[in-house]
């Protein structure tokens, strides 16, 4: 499997230090922020090219980081793309991490016709994502100083 970077200058997404992949109809990017790393994948996820989008997010999931899956841009979403979400679940609680899926209508479909939905951290967008993480981060910094205390 060979991915192919878009990352010239001329390219319109093209952000410096940070290329995107095409290949077999998505567009995927990664981006690590402050509070989490963003994964955001464009275009239609099917059987053809799951395997590529999967193993392209799981090397975004990092020890001590939050991650989020941002599908929000896929415009088809074949069943079989289920299994990403139970595979990334799988890793980010092997590597003891909070996550978050953004989905599409058609991601968010067959969540729905599933009836996975409730079992996935499924979130509106990308800022309310990294606002639940960053209020968790929050409320742990408050609870260090109770922890500290000694009697």
């Amino acid at each position: 499997m060979t991915l192919t970077s878009t990352s010239t200058g001329s390219h319109p997404a093209f952000h410096y230090g940070n290329p995107s992949f095409d290949r077999d109809r998505v567009r995927m990017r990664a981006r690590c922020r402050q509070l989490a790393t963003v994964v955001s994948i464009t275009g239609d996820i099917d059987g053809d090219n799951l395997s590529c989008v999967a193993e392209y997010a799981r090397r975004f999931v990092l020890a001590e980081k939050p991650f989020i899956l941002d599908l929000s841009s896929v415009s088809s979403f074949g069943a079989e793309g289920l299994s990403l979400f139970y595979e990334i679940d799988g890793r980010c609680a092997d590597a003891d991490v909070e996550w978050s899926v953004i989905g599409s209508q058609p991601v968010l479909q067959v969540l729905r016709a599933s009836g996975t939905l409730d079992d996935m951290p499924v979130t509106a967008s990308v800022p309310e994502a990294l606002h639940h993480f960053g209020e968790g981060i929050l409320a742990r910094r408050r609870l260090l100083p109770l922890l500290t205390k000694t009697a």
